[in-house]
């Protein structure tokens, strides 16, 4: 029989080793970070695929003396899956390795780069205080206003948002018109509401050329997106969704409303749903965003926690939230819609609501 004490104090052993794994998992946020500064999968996907230490670090144009850290860097990122290490020490690249290669369309590096920027990790410091505090997030705690303020004062912060937003809707636009093409079709006009840069609403318009393309944003975010190689049927035009929304067959909202609370989203669809005419004309709103799942949902525990983590971060950075499906139910019904369905798109869903 097993000395009860003996159990009791290897259980406290795992449970410490657990923990460790916890706190230490933003070494693997910052060991990725840090080989895409350096530009590792460039290198790699430059040489072919396939490349030894030596000749990662040659490219790299790291000194010699920094070879035995880049060994150790890479043993971390293969750990974590980002590269493959094949017989005679050569690193390759994974699928999700190959989505960080900056030459890649729908590389994904430039979300990397926002997502552990200074401004936002310096946020998750302030998420205790923050509970005892009035101010509206922990990132308007730690920087004194919120992040659309702060991205409107700093031009270099809102260069590094703007193209992680723009990465996001190259991907995101690529599976809309390839695997999705079935909801935009027949529609004689479109209103991204909120849509940055332009780069969504560029992609549908250069998928359906007969339809009339428009980016609703605000002024600020307009000076950046104006500028040369945009489709004849796109338009940009500066304004503010909570108050008035162009007309158009269908309004598109990409990430958007998972930044607002409840009251403000109901307010903007509301303002989609004047701007639309009816279902039997063609009207709807194609919300593209998480459906969170359920703590019986049939996501995998892994996609599931991407969820919560993107969860945590509405509510350290910008006050809103993920919603699940009856929380999705009811800002569509308070907001005077009849209907919606919702088909998968990875970790996040297509929502089309109709009036």
């Amino acid at each position: 029989m097993e000395n009860p004490v003996a159990v009791g104090i290897m259980e406290e052993l795992e449970a410490q080793s657990e923990v460790w794994n916890h706190i230490f998992r933003f070494i693997t946020s910052m060991s990725v970070k840090c080989e895409v500064e350096l530009r590792v999968p460039d290198a790699i996907h430059a040489h072919g695929g396939n490349a030894t230490l030596p000749q990662l670090a040659a490219a790299l144009s790291l000194p010699p003396a920094k070879l035995a850290d880049l060994r150790r860097l890479m043993r971390m990122l293969v750990h974590a899956g980002c590269f493959a290490k094949q017989e005679d020490d050569v690193y390759a690249l994974t699928p999700w390795s190959r989505i960080l290669v900056s030459s890649e369309h729908t590389s994904v590096a430039p979300f990397v780069v926002w997502m552990l920027h200074p401004l936002m990790v310096q946020s998750w410091h302030s998420l205790g205080a923050w509970f005892h505090r009035r101010a509206p997030t922990p990132f308007a705690a730690t920087h004194g206003k919120g992040i659309f303020e702060t991205t409107r004062e700093q031009p270099g912060f809102a260069a590094v948002f703007n193209e992680a937003m723009a990465s996001d809707c190259r991907l995101v636009g690529q599976v809309l018109v390839k695997k999705h093409a079935e909801v935009l079709e027949g529609a004689r006009s479109m209103v991204d509401v909120g849509g940055g840069t332009g780069t969504l609403a560029a992609i549908v318009a250069e998928a359906f050329p007969h339809m009339k393309c428009t980016v609703l944003e605000l002024p600020h975010v307009v000076a950046a997106a104006a500028g040369a190689g945009k489709p004849n049927n796109l338009d940009v035009v500066g304004g503010n969704m909570f108050d008035h929304i162009p007309s158009a067959d269908i309004m598109l909202l990409k990430w958007i409303l998972h930044d607002w609370k409840d009251a403000e989203c109901v307010k903007i669809l509301k303002r989609c749903r004047e701007a639309i005419p009816s279902k039997q004309n063609g009207g709807k709103v194609i919300v593209i965003d998480i459906v969170l799942a359920g703590d019986e949902g049939s996501k995998s525990d892994k996609s599931r926690e991407s969820q919560l983590f993107l969860d945590m971060l509405m509510m350290t950075v910008s006050g809103g939230m993920q919603r699940e499906e009856h929380e999705w139910r009811k800002i569509c019904t308070d907001a005077g819609f009849s209907s919606y369905t919702i088909k998968g798109m990875g970790l996040r869903s297509l929502i089309e609501v109709y009036p």
